[in-house]
């Protein structure tokens, strides 16, 4: 069983998880040239995976069968299990508890050579209503207080698999970067009685000179003091704290922001590998005024040292306003031709 384990200096909890050991890594130990062996993701070996809690599929196609757009699966080496109790304990000066949550995987195609930039925007939408459908359905356990979606594309990113796929972890706490976002996102409330991310949008809009993208109902603009080179915040406009919160016809809008962005680095940085975050408000109404539901998409261009380690600071090298000048001339349609799929990839 995995631990949560809590720093009693600052605070923080960390996942005590062996059993993410055991995961392969046959993506990063590949010859660039030679094709994957088998695809735990692919079609035809569902049998390699837990079994589907949600998936978009043909009609009269069978569960944990072929035949499916996306699949929602359990993590197979999970940093957190759903079963149990909490069992809050303390060891001494320490505090501990079960490392319960829920890990999951989302295979947002069943094509093998396919980026989620690849996809349409109806088959990006249908990604994202996986993520709206799961976090409902996880908002229900009382266990948990929190969701988080993530993607890791490419190794250097912390991917383990080729295979298009983001991840979804649902916790009993409340992650320590979210909490800090709220502790000063209620600062400025209680100052200004309105949503600092709002103000932001606000700003970024008069300022114009970091915004790489309006979209109507979306903006992407990369932050004014941007922890990492080329980093790019996406917000809808309309104040919202739950990604959830949002109008079912709004989401193929979110699905054409979000390809458009995800190309411009395509084209920008060379298909850089990256991660991206939703951080969205924890379960509850009591956010709903102060938080602003957003995408953190940080390109996988500097490594962490032992100054930022040690310190907290982020040595930034590329001044966002230049970044953002930059992407806004990438001409995103260039993507697909560039990085598409293999024109000879074959489904594996």
């Amino acid at each position: 069983m995995p631990e949560f384990r809590r720093d009693p200096v600052i605070g923080r909890w960390v996942i005590i998880s062996t059993d993410r050991g055991k995961r392969p890594s046959s993506f990063g130990n590949l010859p660039k040239q030679e094709e994957p062996k088998m695809c735990p993701f692919c079609p035809g070996n569902e049998s390699s995976t837990p079994p589907e809690v949600l998936a978009f599929r043909e009609n009269g196609s069978q569960p944990n069968k072929p035949g499916w757009f996306l699949r929602v699966i359990s993590n197979k080496y999970p940093a957190l299990r759903v079963e149990g109790n909490l069992n809050r304990e303390p060891k001494g000066l320490y505090d501990k508890m079960n490392g319960v949550g829920a890990h999951e995987v989302i295979i947002e195609t069943p094509g093998h050579y396919k980026d989620l930039a690849d996809l349409s925007h109806e088959e990006i939408k249908n990604v994202l209503w996986a993520y709206r459908e799961r976090s409902l359905d996880l908002r229900r356990d009382r266990r948990f207080k929190y969701v988080l979606i993530f993607k890791n594309h490419g190794e250097a990113a912390g991917a383990s698999l080729e295979h298009s796929h983001s991840q979804l972890i649902a916790t009993p706490i409340i992650p320590r970067r979210v909490e800090e976002e709220i502790d000063g996102a209620n600062r400025y409330y209680d100052f200004k009685e309105r949503c600092i991310f709002c103000d932001i949008i606000r700003q970024e809009l008069t300022d114009k000179e970091r915004i790489i993208s309006d979209y109507g109902d979306f903006i992407a603009f990369s932050p004014f003091a941007s922890r990492h080179p080329f980093e790019t915040w996406l917000l809808p406009k309309q104040h919202m704290a739950h990604l959830t919160d949002m109008a079912p016809g709004i989401y193929i809008y979110l699905a054409e922001a979000l390809k458009d962005l995800l190309n411009r680095l395509r084209v920008a940085l060379n298909n850089p590998p990256f991660n991206f975050i939703i951080h969205t408000a924890p379960f509850g109404e009591e956010y709903d005024e102060v938080y602003h539901w957003h995408f953190e998409v940080i390109p996988k261009l500097t490594k962490v040292a032992g100054f930022e380690w040690g310190s907290g600071f982020y040595i930034n090298p590329t001044k966002p306003e230049d970044a953002a000048a930059y992407m806004r001339e990438i001409d995103s349609s260039q993507a697909e031709k560039l990085f598409g799929p293999k024109a000879t990839a074959k489904t594996v």
